[in-house]
């Protein structure tokens, strides 16, 4: 299993990045897979995850934490076994290192996916996000 993540940049205040995350090693679309965020001084967390309706296809099978819902929006290219992220209106909070992950076994929790780094298994190396005020 094998996850890259890129398309980090230096951005402004209310600017857009699209974050790819390549995969390989694992069929991505009966996976469960997650993009991540860690700022300095903070822990891990959830940003957004996609679960697999396959497994759960009467639960919620998609995540967004509650600070970045309407501005960023989670996709996945099953032919091109990526992972995408794009983020409108970025704000300074949402500097970061964004890292993408992935589960065999997507987990929920009364019916709503996980989107807990505790159940993620592999993960990439990061890519650097950072927004100017």
């Amino acid at each position: 299993v094998q996850l890259q993540a890129s398309g980090g940049g230096l951005v402004q205040t209310g600017g857009s990045l699209r974050l790819s995350c390549a995969t390989s090693g694992f069929p991505l679309d009966a996976y469960g897979i997650g993009w991540f965020r860690q700022a300095p001084g903070k822990k891990r967390e959830g940003v957004s995850c996609l679960g697999n309706k396959d497994v759960a296809p009467y639960y919620a099978d998609t995540y967004y934490a509650d600070s970045v819902k309407g501005r960023f929006t989670i996709s996945r290219d099953n032919a091109k076994n990526t992972v995408y992220l794009q983020m409108n209106d970025l704000k300074p909070e949402d500097t970061a290192v964004y890292y993408c992950a992935t589960a065999p076994f997507p987990s929920y929790y009364s019916g709503v996916l996980s989107c807990l780094e505790t159940d993620f298994d592999s993960w990439g190396r990061g890519t650097q996000v950072t927004v100017s005020s």
